[in-house]
């Protein structure tokens, strides 16, 4: 057995595969499948300060390939997690962290402090690039001003690691990744979902009701992979590569790329326990190339 053993920031993980938010609810809704303490972090669905209702029906759409979602970050707000969900979730065995969205700069600092407080959250992934909403978001995270000015101020009244999470819908994605390595990020993860849209010929509408939504599925991975490998050479702060990666040879592919760790996202959809067999994967490959452990691997394409 290889050492699948990452560290991102202080961040210490049992292997590199992570969850991503959206896709694996609150952890507690797989554990029926599998053991999901064998998963090396967990980020649960975005979390905003108050409670949102997200958008309206229809908000998912299957595309080749791939999904559009426009859920809109549904959810109970940060004091529900805190109060109802946290004594649920707090003792699973693996690095369970929260996904902090906002719609203004005072939004994610209080929504961040408030996290910060929870023992057993020892990092947060800081989403400034949710193409679904209408204000903050997204807006925050397609220009090197606004990510460092939302990252710098949450920095300052959150202390454990910080992820943040970066847009692929901007024109060089790592002049956001170094704005936000100089505001104190911890690590950066991309890419999150393509701005993309769905017509209904027959009926001559949008598919869904916000028009356009995020795509994500295997579609979106060489358009991931490219920017992981461009925004791994740019910062020093670790990486993790997410978009697209249904199985073990795309995570070591993101991994070769430069990511120190990487998330499965769409497809826990149609298969809740792949996150396991990419673990495994990962390991076999490691010992196919005589390789000790998978820090070997990291940035190891050669070009």
């Amino acid at each position: 057995m290889a050492d699948l053993s990452v560290n991102i920031g202080e961040l210490h993980m049992k292997n590199p595969v992570m969850t991503a938010s959206g896709t694996f609810g609150y952890g507690e809704e797989y554990a029926d499948f599998m053991d999901i303490s064998r998963i090396g972090g967990i980020i649960v669905k975005g979390t905003t300060l108050h409670k949102r209702e997200g958008n309206p029906y229809p908000r998912m759409a299957e595309t080749p390939s791939g999904m559009l979602n426009a859920v809109g970050l549904q959810n109970k707000g940060v004091h529900y997690f805190v109060e109802h969900i946290y004594p649920r979730i707090k003792d699973i065995q693996t690095c369970m962290m929260v996904n902090v969205s906002g719609s203004t700069i005072d939004d994610y600092m209080k929504t961040a402090e408030i996290i910060n407080e929870l023992v057993n959250i020892p990092a947060i992934e800081l989403n400034i690039s949710c193409p679904n909403v209408k204000q903050g978001g997204m807006a925050f995270g397609i220009t090197p001003q606004g990510a460092e000015e939302v990252v710098k101020a949450v920095r300052s009244v959150y202390k454990k690691t910080l992820i943040v999470k970066l847009s692929p819908n901007v024109t060089d994605v790592t002049e956001i990744a170094r704005a936000v390595e100089g505001a104190g990020a911890d690590s950066v993860s991309l890419i999150n979902t393509l701005l993309g849209m769905a017509i209904d010929a027959e009926r001559k509408r949008p598919v869904l009701s916000t028009i356009t939504g995020g795509m994500s599925g295997a579609a979106v991975k060489p358009i991931a992979l490219r920017m992981v490998w461009q925004v791994a050479r740019a910062v020093k702060i670790p990486v993790i590569g997410l978009g697209g990666i249904m199985n073990w040879k795309d995570a070591v592919e993101f991994m070769l790329a430069g990511a120190s760790a990487i998330q499965i996202g769409t497809a826990n959809f149609i298969d809740p326990c792949v996150t396991l067999k990419v673990i495994d994967g990962i390991n076999d490959y490691l010992e196919r190339h005589g390789h000790k452990s998978v820090s070997e691997i990291i940035g190891a394409l050669e070009v």
